[in-house]
């Protein structure tokens, strides 16, 4: 992985060529497995050993400390770092910390991508609804940070199937699919039993009464009749996006 990985072999280059004292490197090696902030301690070799780097959550979190956390991170040589659930207020720290930052507002999203692996294996991405889209690109947003290409395909569930069709292409060709989809998750099931490659569903918190927070398209996923139909938990965009991600790169090899 580049971030890192980049930055030990430079250090370890240094020290061959006597650029930098022994010492003085083992110094900076010592602080690599994790680094204390009083209110957080950042795992940093999370990228090295996984090929990952640590996401934020902003929830619970004050922007100053979110901000702290983003330069710490970009400091030991991240190649790039998100922070899902922040609100307007944490973006804006997070911008005065790094001025590269990017956004999703809907998606409550804010990242840096500062050196991103070459991209290898191809994700495609459908939700049933418009409402389902702040799930969705929180799983294509960290798909793309760990090197992945995706496309994605909105608004195509069930209760107008016919819109389905022009995904088709992508979703056939595609290394994984990421199905999101709240209600009754019908189109989990309909795209996995449609497709070759590994498809992860993930239920979303939208929909009316008996939808039940969630929960009513969690069990539907999880009781499908498509057998390569995995599930995330309810709005769980970054583990999907993740999981993707790590098929899809194993997949293209």
């Amino acid at each position: 992985m580049p971030g890192m990985q980049d930055e030990l072999a430079a250090l370890l280059q240094d020290v061959r060529e006597h650029r930098v004292d022994p010492d003085d490197a083992l110094r900076r090696l010592a602080s690599l497995p994790f680094r204390e902030l009083g209110f957080a301690k950042l795992d940093l070799h999370r990228e090295l050993r996984q090929g990952a780097p640590e996401a934020i959550f902003g929830q619970g979190k004050t922007p100053d400390q979110v901000a702290q956390i983003v330069s710490a991170m970009l400091d030991a040589g991240s190649g790039s770092v998100l922070v899902t659930h922040a609100d307007e207020e944490m973006r804006a720290a997070v911008r005065r910390v790094a001025a590269d930052a990017e956004e999703h507002e809907l998606a409550g999203l804010v990242w840096v991508a500062r050196n991103v692996t070459e991209r290898r294996g191809l994700v495609a991405m459908v939700s049933a609804g418009t409402s389902d889209g702040p799930v969705l690109h929180e799983a294509r947003v960290r798909a793309e940070l760990l090197g992945t290409t995706v496309v994605v395909h909105e608004d195509v569930g069930v209760a107008g199937l016919h819109r389905l069709a022009s995904a088709l292409p992508d979703l056939e060709r595609a290394d994984c699919v990421v199905v999101v989809a709240g209600m009754d998750a019908a189109l989990a099931s309909v795209v996995g039993g449609l497709v070759a490659a590994p498809v992860i569903g993930v239920p979303t918190s939208v929909g009316y009464g008996s939808a039940n927070g969630g929960r009513t398209a969690l069990n539907a996923m999880l009781s499908s009749c498509a057998a390569a139909l995995a599930v995330v938990g309810i709005d769980d965009g970054l583990g999907a996006g993740t999981i993707a991600a790590r098929i899809a790169r194993q997949a293209a090899a």
